[in-house]
């Protein structure tokens, strides 16, 4: 399985620091608003990474931060009047009913900032005792010049950065522009925690540092996120994890292309964004938003978009009703070495582009062609019936990398069938007045009757 490490921008070939096993960080959201699409096209990334892994028997230990702490956060709360623990839960519990609706897989544990400070507070006396950190005032920075590895991630050249130039935004007294916080003094009417530097609260990219060592140690396997969080997150917190503690900190490091609208990036800053609830209201299927997400390769840009929207759309539609013709239509007695020729063909097709560092529009590929295949030979009476577990086996099979495959339910299926033997025999004896009711009866449960040279099949809307 090869992936794209960022750390080097090469293709590699994955291997865990322990056969089997996989420690998985990847940073999750600011909880000061609702995630938009654009965040959860990160997020829907790394489920497929997850899924994946998971379908090659890895035993996979998946580890999201919630960042619950920062000025906007903070500012936020204090004009709701809401305390921030108060505040936060809000949207945390907004990103989650998101995820559980785009049917991503939930992380093992999903460790709130807030709740390991004193482990950000460790590891700040850490770099202070080693020289890598300095305190002035109330407030802790990290050297950038006691790193000479800085830059290794992004490509960028710390004594190349010009004279003014923040990695980190705060207002706090500083040696140097370039270096950054790791833990801000306290400013009247925050919220803070005490610390051996006085009174405050930790910087941004402490947090994830924390965090992975105190669930997975280090170094990790595979840390992910989007390209923004290259420079300066990740960046520091390469700097800061591996001068604490004197240790390489990831191995692979994976980031998600923007997706974009309107040619531009999604972003809450240009307010040109979309939440998962909105699309919803909006009356979009959630199936239909996870396979848009999901559909192009993680390290290209996504459009956002109808006609992206409509693709993803007639995509499961294609899918849908091939599951459902499998489902009802009759097949003849036996079994058929073509189609077993064919599935394994689509394994491999389906695997080989799943190893190229997620090639999801391969992988996509290769199922929908294995779909029209066993169509046509289904059109030609070439399919039998011990085909089918197979077929739907396969079927099944991609689909728990993909999530989005509605099978038909067997309660349901026995009832629909029961009406149409029905509707059947009242075409028999040309009561269509009849049959016209059970069509409609059906078609206001959501069920489409489709009458075919091989009997009547029926699907659901």
């Amino acid at each position: 399985m090869l992936l794209f490490n960022t750390l080097g921008q090469k293709l590699e070939e994955f291997k865990p620091l322990e056969p089997g096993k996989v420690r998985l960080y990847t940073c999750g959201p600011t909880v000061h608003d609702r995630a938009h699409i654009g965040n959860f096209r990160t997020f829907m990334f790394e489920d497929i990474l997850r899924r994946y892994l998971a379908y090659k028997s890895y035993d996979v230990n998946h580890i999201m931060n919630i960042t619950d702490v920062d000025d906007k956060t903070i500012l936020k709360a204090r004009k709701q009047n809401l305390s921030l623990r108060e505040y936060t839960e809000i949207y945390t519990q907004a990103f989650f009913d998101d995820r559980d609706v785009l049917k991503i897989l939930p992380a093992h544990d999903y460790p709130r900032a807030t709740d390991y400070i004193p482990g950000m507070i460790e590891i700040t006396e850490k770099l202070l005792e080693k020289g890598n950190a300095y305190q002035s005032r109330d407030s802790v920075y990290f050297r950038i010049t006691s790193f000479p590895n800085y830059g290794k991630l992004s490509g960028i050249d710390a004594s190349g950065l010009i004279d003014g130039y923040r990695v980190d935004s705060d207002e706090y007294t500083k040696e140097s522009p370039k270096d950054f916080v790791l833990w801000k003094g306290y400013k009247e009417g925050e919220d803070f925690w005490e610390s051996p530097f006085g009174k405050g609260r930790p910087g941004w990219h402490i947090e994830c540092s924390a965090m992975s060592y105190a669930f997975l140690g280090i170094p990790l396997d595979i840390h992910c996120g989007g390209v923004d969080n290259i420079f300066p997150h990740h960046e520091n917190e390469i700097a800061q994890s591996e001068a604490a503690f004197g240790t390489k900190f990831v191995n692979y490091w994976l980031h998600s292309a923007h997706l974009i609208i309107e040619g531009e990036k999604m972003a809450k800053s240009l307010g040109n964004f979309r939440t998962v609830r909105d699309l919803l209201e909006l009356g979009y299927d959630p199936t239909v938003l996870r396979y848009m997400l999901m559909s192009v390769h993680y390290r290209k840009q996504l459009n956002f978009g109808e006609d992206t929207l409509n693709q993803a759309k007639g995509a499961l539609g294609r899918l849908r009703d091939f599951l459902y013709r499998l489902k009802n239509e009759s097949f003849g007695e036996g079994k058929s070495k073509e189609v077993e020729k064919l599935a394994a063909q689509a394994v491999k097709s389906f695997e080989e582009s799943m190893d190229d560092d997620l090639n999801i529009s391969g992988a996509l590929a290769a199922m929908f062609e294995f779909i029209r295949e066993i169509n046509k030979l289904a059109d030609a009476k070439s399919v039998l019936a011990e085909d089918i577990p197979l077929i739907r086996q396969l079927v099944k099979r991609m689909d728990q990398v993909f999530g989005v495959a509605t099978f038909p339910e067997d309660s349901i299926s026995d009832e629909i069938e029961s009406w149409i033997e029905k509707r059947n025999e009242a075409r028999r004896k040309k009561d269509f007045k009849l049959s016209d009711e059970i069509r409609d009866k059906l078609k206001a449960q959501g069920i489409i009757l489709e009458d075919t040279p091989t009997g009547t099949r029926w699907k659901k809307v």
